[in-house]
């Protein structure tokens, strides 16, 4: 009996020890967006189908985001199991050995029905380092009712003439109604996100090709004029702290006329629980500088990867396919309707006659998407590659550094050509610290 006694405790000891072994608890950094909070409220499919893996989620303001899982990585800190990255992050961390490939991902995941511009990207010699959660280029949003109006008509392909004239007739800032709602909060993905993209369409570049910055071209000098002329002139007020969350609110409240900024931001602004101007709201591609043919090669990809330091890896893995998987987006469309799928990462929700049918945006999402060549963003010979960025090591505190700048101009605290200046001068310093050219 005794003997008996202590082989069954032993075996109940044993089954508490293997289900304890069993139970991992996944940290997942993620961005305070509405998708990203959209599938957090969705993750009991994910929790009920794998009981032995909870989620915690750390969700963050997008620049801390970025400095977290950035400082995290860099010194292996293995503080999160899954990382919700961009376009910009994977390549670079991907060569540095920092990310796990994703070369086994689950049968069924089809990774071929990734879009081939968004899976490149997050790709080295082939092989995906993170899933893309949703894909995004930029374009124009804009309030049907009022263009309609002030009188002006937006075309399809504007041109930032085009853009500057309907801001102007569609401002009534006594009704505070904004003609355009554009990024200022500082940031390399924040207000240089946008206004990089701008630059692009006006024939600009950040570096030439011996890597000298450019801020002191004509075609900086006046891109940086017309936005702050836009911003000043036509935006709402206390514009240097708002950045796409901020943004989007005003555009939901119907403050603003226009609002150019991520395509993800369409299903939001046309969502009628919270977007008051849901049904008045029209869509146009990126705008081009008059006699430029180019549209700003804004692309980008909040996607999830899983760092090499984590001690949960396929746990990890198994629920970055569920997130960024085919089901995941049937589960969406089943819970709030195909027009909140995510868009811009599978070839087959563009497919999809259901999607194209709740989703009037669909169509310029996927042209403005394909537009976008992040080989050669601008007009001019770059020795660079990236859209809305520029794909260095060192574009995150640069890049954040000249948004400051920008920043300032637009509060009033320094003028254009100073910021320019100072742009000039602080990226020069930097990328000769870092020893450029290479």
């Amino acid at each position: 009996m005794h003997y008996l006694t202590r082989a069954l405790l032993g075996a109940s000891a044993l089954s508490l020890v293997s289900t304890a072994a069993l139970s991992e608890t996944l940290t997942i950094a993620t961005v305070n967006n509405g998708d990203m909070i959209r599938m957090q409220g969705l993750t009991d499919d994910f929790t009920k189908n794998n009981p032995g893996i909870e989620l915690e989620w750390v969700t963050l303001e997008e620049n801390v985001l970025r400095q977290r899982v950035t400082q995290d990585i860099a010194t292996k800190g293995g503080q999160f199991d899954v990382m919700t990255i961009g376009t910009y992050e994977v390549p670079i961390w991907a060569k540095q050995d920092w990310l796990l490939p994703l070369d086994d991902m689950p049968e069924g995941y089809d990774v071929d029905d990734l879009l081939p511009a968004v899976r490149d990207a997050l790709s080295i010699d082939g092989t995906l380092y993170a899933a893309p959660f949703y894909g995004e280029s930029a374009m124009v949003m804009y309030r049907t009712d009022l263009a309609e109006k002030a009188g002006v008509t937006i075309p399809a392909q504007p041109t930032w003439g085009d853009i500057m004239a309907a801001a102007k007739a569609m401002t009534d800032k006594s009704g505070e109604v904004y003609g355009i709602c554009l990024r200022g909060k500082p940031g390399w993905g924040e207000n240089m996100a946008f206004i990089t993209a701008m630059a692009n369409s006006y024939g600009a570049r950040w570096f030439d090709m011996d890597w000298k910055p450019q801020f002191d071209s004509p075609e900086w000098k006046s891109a940086l004029d017309d936005y702050l002329t836009m911003m000043n002139e036509y935006g709402p007020p206390g514009a240097s702290s708002n950045g796409f969350n901020e943004n989007l609110s005003l555009f939901q409240q119907g403050k603003c006329g226009m609002w150019i900024d991520a395509t993800v931001a369409a299903s939001f602004v046309t969502d009628p629980k919270d977007s008051t101007v849901a049904d008045k709201v029209g869509f146009a591609q990126f705008p081009a500088k008059e006699g430029m043919d180019n549209r700003g090669n804004w692309l980008w990809a909040w996607s999830l990867a899983v760092p090499a330091s984590t001690d949960s890896a396929e746990a990890a893995k198994k629920f970055v396919a569920w997130a960024t998987g085919k089901g995941y987006t049937e589960l969406v469309a089943a819970a709030q309707g195909w027009r909140s799928a995510p868009p811009g990462t599978r070839t087959s929700l563009y497919e999809n006659p259901e999607y194209q049918k709740a989703a009037p945006f669909a169509e310029m999402t996927l042209n403005s998407m394909n537009a976008a060549n992040t080989q050669k963003s601008s007009v001019q010979d770059i020795p660079y590659t990236g859209g809305q960025f520029v794909a260095i090591p060192e574009f995150q505190g640069i890049g954040t550094s000249v948004g400051q700048q920008f920043s300032a101009a637009l509060a009033g605290q320094v003028s254009a050509d100073q910021a320019l200046q100072s742009a000039q001068q602080l990226t020069d310093r930097e990328m000769q610290k870092a020893g450029y050219p290479k």
